[in-house]
């Protein structure tokens, strides 16, 4: 797959796993028509954002290599965005939110490289490249909102889901694709909103994905900074959105003070937002940000932590006191005065230290499953990797001794001990036992049919999170979305405009045309009456040639154009602001 990513070292070092979601950007495939949506959205962004946005939006315009006439290459934007430390990847619309933050914490911006349609050049709910390329890149060229993203996107990509998640993940997902696509049957798009709707508000207990895409989207999709009374945009989906991106101004919208409430504050992707998020400064965003991941079984581990991932149903780990780490899914645990004493995965699990898997310790050889005692024996109040090999030898816990270990909450371990691995601190992270039974009260957990049992070592699990400790210990190239874009639909009368649009284009771009100024205006009035944007950027051309009779006839058309199509009223006198602004026409 040709990918033309050459120019940014970013990119190569992404796991395979992130990988799999980049497609290639075919720049042919954007059409006259693409190009004009394009074009017409980033005039108005530059000329209404100017006023409204943070200040860092028009300077990272010119530092990202974006350009208001043109879509962006990728490739280009690569070799330009390397010199801020980020790269650029093309995906097929909404990607998996784990993914998503984890590209983020690698440095890499998530592009849908699509683009929406003239119908929806307001807003579309699929992401697409003006919401990405022109919303997202620009903002990063700021150092500190940047590193405030690569650190959302390190943090996010940790945080445990639930099964629901994913469900509502691609209910959105079918839902943007068929409001996004041609011809759609209003009776589909009512079935996936009503499906959206009854996840929303069926999600039960908000997960720590959940709540880490509500402070996401409060901040990078839609956040406002400065004061409540006198706000700047810089939110992705405002500065993508010329409709939304005025709206958000104006008193219809509630506007609060940041802070990590936000993050119980869910979102409706298909509808404007009624209330509005804003941060004093960039550095406010940090903030909040590192007191929710205290909050996560990231940092608070636990028997909560662990619980987390039994309901999440999908690959974590849990990492114990000694630093060992187990990866897998987790089915059970057992607990005692509210702490887990025991902890069991099913099938694929690997053990690692320090995000690299333990040699001999992978999926194929843990590939039914592992489980383990945590926590102190009974009545010795020094844990097993507290003990000195003076304390080791005088509880039996050596090489070639039977041993019986009693562990609180009633974990006993009986067996013959093979050897243990250490740590870099001399702590032992792991004992091999043969002829060995693991029981639980009256409960046989491991018996010695089943060939060597392995022990991790920890008074305590410290950490829990989404995902394997080491990328590179499973198989995640898995991902096959339920839902694929659609593209747009080709006809003789859409093709036939697309000829005018890009003879427009040639004639502004001092290129071989087909047609006239003139002739393109004829034609497109007479055979494309419904059609405003072409007409609109064939008066600007004739307003630059001086052609007054030209632009006489096109604002008239326009105008009819505008009693018969009232809901593009309001677009066509945006386009016209950019041309006759100064003259005081419109």
């Amino acid at each position: 797959m040709e990918t033309h990513f050459e120019s940014n070292p970013l990119i190569d070092r992404l796991p395979k796993h992130l990988k799999q979601f980049i497609k290639p950007q075919v720049y042919d495939d954007y059409t006259p028509i693409n190009q004009a949506v394009w074009r017409y959205v980033m005039r108005k962004n530059v000329s209404y954002l100017s006023k409204v946005a943070h200040n860092s939006y028009l300077e990272g315009l010119e530092k990202t290599g974006l350009e208001i006439d043109n879509i962006p290459n990728m490739y280009g934007m690569n070799r330009i965005l390397k010199e801020i430390g980020w790269a650029a990847v093309a995906v097929d619309g909404f990607i998996p939110p784990n993914a998503f933050m984890e590209f983020q914490a690698y440095n890499v911006l998530v592009i849908a490289c699509d683009i929406r349609q003239l119908e929806h050049i307001e807003y579309t709910p699929a992401p697409d490249i003006i919401h990405e390329g022109a919303g997202h890149a620009p903002i990063i060229a700021n150092p500190e909102y940047a590193e405030y993203l690569r650190r959302f996107g390190e943090i996010g990509c940790k945080a445990i889901s639930s099964s629901r998640d994913y469900e509502l993940y691609e209910a959105i997902r079918l839902l943007s694709i068929l409001k996004e696509a041609e011809d759609t049957p209003e009776s589909e798009i009512k079935k996936a909103e009503e499906q959206v709707d009854f996840l929303q508000n069926n999600m039960g207990e908000l997960s720590e994905m959940s709540r880490i895409r509500n402070l996401h989207w409060w901040t990078v999709e839609y956040g406002l900074i400065g004061t409540v009374d006198n706000p700047k945009i810089y939110g992705a989906g405002l500065l993508s959105s010329i409709g939304e991106s005025a709206w958000c101004m104006t008193d219809n919208v509630k506007k609060i003070p940041y802070d990590i409430s936000a993050a119980d504050q869910s979102f409706d992707i298909t509808k404007p937002q009624p209330q509005l998020y804003v941060t004093p400064d960039f550095a406010k965003l940090s903030s909040v940000l590192e007191e929710f991941a205290n909050t996560m079984a990231l940092r608070t581990g636990g028997l909560s932590g662990v619980k987390k991932l039994i309901s999440s149903k999908s690959l974590g780990t849990i990492e114990l006191s000694t630093g060992i780490q187990i990866s897998g899914v987790f089915t059970n645990v057992i607990e005692n005065e509210g702490k887990p004493v025991y902890v069991q995965t099913t099938g694929k699990t690997a053990l690692s230290y320090r995000e690299k898997e333990l040699v001999g310790h992978g999926t194929e050889y843990h590939a039914e499953g592992f489980g383990s005692p945590i926590g102190k024996l009974k009545g010795i109040n020094l844990a097993i990797e507290e003990m000195s090999p003076r304390d080791l030898r005088a509880y039996d816990i050596y090489e070639g001794e039977q041993v019986t270990l009693e562990f609180e909450g009633n974990i006993k371990v009986t067996g013959e001990i093979i050897t243990g691995s250490r740590n870099l601190q001399g702590e032992i992270l792991l004992i091999k036992f043969k002829n060995c039974t693991v029981t639980h009260n009256d409960t046989v957990l491991f018996q010695p049919e089943w060939g060597i049992y392995d022990m991790a070592v920890g008074k305590k699990v410290i950490s829990a999170f989404s995902g394997p400790a080491d990328v590179n210990s499973f198989d995640m190239i898995n991902h096959v979305p339920s839902s694929q874009t659609i593209k747009q639909k080709k006809s003789v009368e859409r093709e036939e405009l697309e000829k005018l649009y890009l003879s427009v284009r040639n004639i502004r771009e001092g290129k071989p045309a087909t047609t006239t100024l003139k002739e393109a205006f004829a034609s497109v009035s007479a055979g494309h009456p419904n059609d405003w944007l072409l007409s609109v950027e064939i008066a600007e051309l004739a307003k630059k040639e001086g052609n007054s009779d030209l632009v006489d006839k096109v604002l008239n058309h326009l105008e009819k154009v505008k009693t018969n199509r009232p809901e593009v009223a309001h677009l066509i006198d945006g386009g016209l602001e950019l041309i006759f602004e100064k003259e005081g026409i419109v």
